[in-house]
C-alpha cells in the first residue's frame, strides 16, 4: 500500500478508539466528501412507517456468510460476494407514489476473487454490486445506512438519483458501528448508479461499493420476459493477475489506472460459473447495465446478439435506439438494453475492449430451446467450436 493514502490505510483491529478525522483522511483530488461540507449526523427522519421495496425484504443489511464457494479442491471455502443478475425486484404496478424504505449496510469481508485467490471486498449488504433498488418516480426513498462494527473504514452512500448535496453522502458518513438515515424524493425517472463517496472515493468503489437504483417512469417500462442486473468494475491489487492467496488492494495502481482485474458482478467467473444469465428461445430480455468503475468506460456487447432497443445513458423518457451492436457506458453511468432470444446457445457478455476478457471480464447468457435453422445454422459439417475465439 502507498503512503499517499494517508491515515485512512492504518488498519485497526476494531472500530474502537478511532477518530472521524483518521478514517476520512484522503488524498488530494479524491476527497469528495470533504468538498461537500461538514459531516452532518442525520438522525432517522420522522415519518409514517414506510413501505418496503419488495426486494429489500431479502437484500436488506445482513451477513452473506451463508453462501460459500470452494475455490479449489482441498482449499477452504470462502464467501461469495457475487450478485445473482436475476436477483432484482419485480416491475412496479402501483399507480401512486409512496415512501420506500431501503436498508444498506457497509460490510467488509474476505471473499472469493478468482479460481485460486481471495480479496477483502468492501460491499453494500455483502454483495457486489449492492442491492438493485426499484422505485417509481415521485416516491420518497428513506435510506437507512449502517457501517458494520467490524469495518476498518468509514463508509457512506451517494445516490446519483438524488437531488441534494452529495447525493446523501454527507448525511450517511458513518464510522464502524454507526448508523444514519436520510430521505430523498425520486424526481427523475432513469437508471442510476449509487456508490460509497468516502475519500479516497475511487478506492471504495474499486473495492466493491457500488450498485444501481431504477426510478421507473409513471407508466412503467414495457413488459419483457426476463430482467437482469449486470455491473462492470475494476479491481486493483498489488499482486499480478492470477496470483494465488489473499490479495491486497493497490492505491498506486488505482491512481495510475492500471487494474489487474476487470469483473462483472463482483469477481472473475461470477456470470459464467456461478450465475450465468438464463432465458429461452422466444423470450425477451432486458439488461440493466451499469459501470461502477471507477475509471474505465465499457463497450458492452453480447456476442451473437443485436440489441433491439437501447435506452442510451439510461434515459427512459427518450425514444430508444434500435438495432444496436455495442453500447458505450461511462464509469458512474448506465444503459438499458433489450432484445429477443431467437436462437438457442451460449452467448458471451463482454466489454468489446476485448483484452479485458483476459483479466476476467466475461459472462454467459444461456438460451435454451429448439434450433432455428432458418435463422442460424451450419452449411454442411460444422467446424470445431474450440477454434472459435467466441
Amino acid at each position: 500500500m502507498s503512503d499517499k493514502q494517508g491515515d485512512e490505510i492504518d488498519r485497526p483491529t476494531s472500530g474502537s478508539g478511532l477518530s472521524r478525522r483518521t478514517l476520512l483522511a484522503g488524498s488530494a483530488g479524491l476527497t469528495f466528501v470533504g468538498a461537500l461540507g461538514a459531516q452532518t449526523q442525520a438522525q432517522s427522519p420522522d415519518s409514517a412507517a414506510p413501505a418496503r421495496n419488495a426486494h429489500m425484504s431479502h437484500t436488506g443489511a445482513g451477513s452473506p456468510s451463508n453462501r460459500l464457494y470452494q475455490i479449489n479442491p482441498g482449499m477452504p471455502e470462502h464467501t461469495d460476494i457475487a450478485h445473482d443478475p436475476a436477483d432484482i425486484p419485480p416491475p412496479i404496478t402501483r399507480q401512486e407514489p409512496q415512501t420506500v424504505r431501503v436498508e444498506l449496510e457497509a460490510i467488509e469481508l474476505e471473499a472469493h476473487l478468482d479460481s485460486n485467490s481471495t480479496f477483502r471486498f468492501w460491499t453494500f449488504n455483502g454483495r457486489v454490486p449492492g442491492p438493485f433498488v426499484r422505485v417509481r418516480v415521485g416516491d420518497t426513498v428513506e435510506c437507512y445506512f449502517k457501517n458494520a462494527e467490524d469495518s476498518w473504514m468509514a463508509h457512506n452512500v451517494d445516490f446519483h438519483a438524488t437531488t441534494g448535496p452529495g447525493g446523501g453522502a454527507v448525511l450517511t458518513t458513518a464510522l464502524p458501528g454507526e448508523e444514519f438515515a436520510f430521505r430523498f424524493k425520486a424526481l427523475n425517472p432513469g437508471l442510476y448508479v449509487y456508490h460509497c463517496a468516502v475519500a479516497p472515493v475511487a478506492l471504495h468503489i474499486a473495492n466493491g461499493m457500488y450498485g444501481m437504483i431504477l426510478v421507473e417512469p409513471e407508466e412503467g417500462l414495457p413488459p419483457v420476459d426476463r430482467e437482469f442486473y449486470v455491473m462492470q468494475g475494476e479491481i486493483y491489487t498489488e499482486e499480478a493477475f492470477g496470483t494465488p492467496g489473499l490479495l491486497t488492494e493497490s492505491y498506486d495502481k488505482l491512481v495510475n489506472e492500471r487494474p489487474e482485474y476487470f469483473v462483472f458482478n463482483g469477481h472473475v467467473s461470477a456470470l459464467t460459473e456461478h450465475f450465468p444469465l438464463k432465458a429461452s428461445v422466444g423470450e425477451t430480455v432486458r439488461i440493466f447495465f451499469g459501470v461502477g468503475g471507477p475509471n474505465f468506460t465499457s463497450s458492452f456487447h453480447v456476442i451473437g446478439e443485436i440489441f433491439d432497443r437501447v435506452y442510451q445513458n439510461a434515459s427512459l423518457t427518450s425514444p430508444p435506439l434500435t438495432n444496436v451492436q455495442t453500447i458505450s457506458v461511462p464509469p458512474g453511468g448506465a444503459a438499458v438494453a433489450e432484445f429477443k432470444c431467437e436462437v438457442p446457445g451460449r452467448y458471451v457478455l463482454v466489454d468489446h475492449a476485448l483484452s479485458r476478457a483476459e483479466r476476467g471480464l466475461a459472462g454467459y447468457l444461456v438460451v435454451e430451446g429448439e434450433e432455428q435453422p432458418d435463422i442460424f445454422g451450419p452449411i454442411g459439417e460444422p467446424p470445431d467450436p474450440s477454434m472459435s475465439g467466441h
